[in-house]
């Protein structure tokens, strides 16, 4: 029995289809549908059923999915352990944000594709939550705050966030001195979010309300940049334009709490080093770019964490 049979079975069943899992798997959809009926003739029984929206698994093949998932997670974990310490191969398919994504993680998978030239890198950019077993992906990079739910996370670096305006804004408008005073200035927000902040060591939320509204941090700094209003942004985001002058971080002595990024990976699964060598080099990317230091006006401090251990998180 062929494993690329099987593991290409566990692909179809996954995505949904032969399609889905042609372009999960970069081949075209003949060589998939090609080993899934080399498998089925093999075992005797008809796996997938068919169907004009995509393809459903039979009771024999619900049955034999089950196996084949133990199956693919060992020999994923026994590649590992005989490969070469330096080798990695096969496929790394990683869900990134949108808004840190091609800016700030986009150059550690270039140079993790420079290092490694036989693994295939393929990268979806989104700020949605995928479905990390659904869509077939090894991991994701998420920001924020993560709930728990059942994925495994590791934590890489922290996100610090700002309050930040223009000069000229602050010039003809001055800026809040405590949460409190949010709600007399415009906000520049994604929506209908919420924005916290710290005040004598406790979690303060206010409900900021504005005219001018983003789906893009990078829109935001943008227009904050020029003078629409305040905006609650994440430091690695408005870095560059502090340091040039374009925006003043404000209201420093309440600053909000801080996030963190992290690498989930769906339970269950075997650890690959694939995984585990970009949650390394991600690691490196916080420790050594000032873009994700603490921006504080008042101490000029710099605050850098390292990794996290394994938790169980969204």
């Amino acid at each position: 029995m062929n494993i690329e049979d099987i593991l290409t079975f566990i692909e179809v069943a996954e995505a949904g289809g032969v399609s889905a899992a042609a372009r999960r798997l970069g081949l075209s959809k003949s060589i998939v549908s090609r080993r899934l009926l080399r498998l089925e003739e093999e075992l005797g029984a008809q796996l997938v059923a068919r169907t004009t929206r995509g393809a459903a698994l039979t009771e024999a093949g619900s049955i034999f999915r089950e196996h084949a998932s133990r199956i693919g997670a060992e020999i994923e974990a026994a590649r590992d352990t005989i490969r070469p310490a330096g080798d990695l191969r096969g496929r790394l398919r990683v869900a990134m944000p949108l808004t840190f994504g091609p800016t700030h993680f986009a150059p550690v998978l270039a140079d993790m594709a420079r290092r490694y030239p036989l693994l295939h890198i393929h990268t979806v950019y989104s700020d949605r939550f995928v479905d990390l077993v659904a869509e077939g992906f090894d991991c994701a990079v998420r920001v924020g705050y993560l709930s728990d739910s059942e994925l495994l996370a590791r934590r890489v670096g922290p996100i610090y966030g700002t309050l930040v305006a223009s000069p000229d804004y602050v010039r003809e408008h001055g800026s809040p001195g405590s949460p409190t005073e949010i709600s007399d200035h415009p906000a520049l927000m994604q929506g209908t979010e919420t924005w916290q902040f710290m005040v004598e060591g406790r979690v303060v939320t206010t409900n900021p309300q504005g005219r001018f509204k983003a789906d893009s941090a990078l829109a935001l700094a943008t227009a904050a940049a020029a003078g629409l209003g305040i905006a609650w942004l994440p430091t690695c985001i408005v870095y560059d334009q502090v340091v040039s002058g374009a925006l003043l971080p404000i209201m420093t002595n309440h600053p909000p709490p801080t996030a963190g990024a992290y690498v989930v990976r769906p339970p269950g699964r075997h650890s690959e080093r694939k995984v585990d060598v970009l949650a390394d080099l991600l690691t490196d990317l916080f420790v050594r770019d000032p873009h994700f230091e603490a921006i504080d006006l008042r101490t000029s401090g710099q605050s850098t964490m390292g990794p996290g251990p394994i938790l169980r998180s969204s």
